[in-house]
């Protein structure tokens, strides 16, 4: 009896010391004390409420996926979060997309930071790509996501038109906001900007190390939705220089954030616990290579339209090409910088006065770069051209990429 004690106290001393370390070990290099950065990374003046929702749209179908049958709905399982207070006012609405083989709750952690600031965000588990969709993850359902942002955003509305809800007037549905990482930050631009499958409701996208480079500037002359790409210039499975830099050239009045030294899989709330890792990017190659194959994406030509509504078909297949992955930034970091940039640009805007919007305008443009070394923005004119590279309005001294 004595020894199974000693093994049991031995084991949870063990439990203790890796969730200890996994808590309070390689902490961030934290933002300058007393710079706007540090201040814009407080927690909002509002409390946060949540609460689980399962969406099902009964006007849609799921299609079969490997031994999963299909369904005549799709059934989004979602978490809302919102400003929990009644001085709160009417807050603009953000809908939040996962990545490919990820969930919801990776996007936790920006969701809870913009609700203390005023904003109502949901996040779902899209029925096939989610991390454990049945059949397993399958990409090419990503066509569908766009209809599941524009359902969710007619759910939410609704729920602010219900007396009595806990959203009751809670949501402005003339400031909504798109933004979602890898997959996600695809399905947020093909829903700001897609021919046919765009919402016009739409007042702002954000594309959080989203895949861009089989788009055309003509792919995004269909929406006029503002547009930032926040993102690492590390990134193994959506690399930085094919998709995240020609952002500029192809979208007028187009926002590029890079973090130097940052990988695509730091943006995502599940490996603030894998930090001490050297690249999480090896995880995230891992997870969607054993659904992906090179065969896999000579098969997409078409899936989002014809090659005359803006899109490259046949390009060669980039992801986690790049080896050995080379050290990336402190993921906790690489956060931090998401949470200041991305509340940044949606204040901007869809802030609810225009002392807020050109505040945070400011910010973006000025002192977003000129306080952390890490962080270069750029932004195109409003009147870009194809080959407009846009112009450096902010670089860090140690932001070279």
């Amino acid at each position: 009896m004595k020894s199974l004690l000693t093994i049991f106290a031995v084991i949870l001393l063990m439990v203790l010391g890796i969730g200890l370390f996994a808590r309070y070990s390689h902490q961030p290099q934290a933002f300058p004390a007393d710079s706007v950065s540090a201040q814009r990374l407080a927690v909002g003046p509002w409390a946060v409420g949540e609460f689980d929702e399962t969406f099902v749209d009964r006007s849609r179908s799921t299609q079969a996926n490997g031994e999963f049958p299909g369904s005549d709905e799709r059934s989004l399982e979602g978490t809302v979060w919102y400003p929990d207070d009644v001085n709160a006012g009417s807050a603009p609405l953000l809908i939040f997309s996962h990545g490919f083989t990820s969930l919801r709750e990776n996007g936790r952690y920006l969701a809870e930071h913009l609700a203390s600031h005023g904003y109502v965000v949901v996040a779902v588990d899209y029925p096939l790509t989610n991390m454990s969709a049945p059949g397993g993850p399958m990409f090419e359902d990503v066509v569908n996501q766009p209809g599941d942002v524009s359902f969710l955003i007619d759910s939410l509305l609704g729920y602010s038109t219900v007396a009595g809800h806990t959203l009751s007037d809670k949501i402005d549905a003339s400031r909504i906001g798109v933004l979602g990482i890898s997959l996600g930050g695809l399905t947020s631009t093909l829903a700001g900007y897609h021919p046919r499958w765009r919402d016009p409701r739409i007042g702002a996208v954000i594309a959080i190390a989203g895949p861009t480079n089989f788009f055309t500037p003509d792919f995004f002359s269909h929406g006029d939705a503002p547009f930032m790409m926040l993102a690492g210039e590390l990134d193994a499975l959506v690399p930085w220089d094919t998709n995240a830099e020609p952002v500029p050239a192809k979208v007028p009045g187009a926002t590029l954030v890079t973090v130097a030294g940052g990988s695509h899989t730091g943006f995502s709330g599940g490996t603030a616990w894998l930090r001490w890792m050297r690249n999480t990017d090896s995880i995230g190659c891992y997870s969607v290579l054993r659904y992906i194959e090179d065969s896999d994406t000579k098969s997409w030509t078409g899936l989002f339209g014809d090659a005359q509504e803006g899109y490259e078909y046949g390009l060669e297949n980039e992801l986690c090409q790049l080896s050995p992955l080379p050290k990336a930034t402190n993921v906790l970091r690489q956060q931090m910088i998401g949470k200041v940039a991305i509340r940044a640009f949606f204040d901007s805007t869809l802030g609810k006065s225009p002392a807020v919007r050109q505040t945070a305008e400011a910010y973006l443009r000025r002192e977003l770069a000129a306080e952390l070394a890490d962080v270069s923005v750029v932004r195109s004119s409003p009147q870009a051209v194809a080959g407009d590279t846009g112009d450096v309005i902010g670089r860090g001294p140690g932001a070279d990429g």
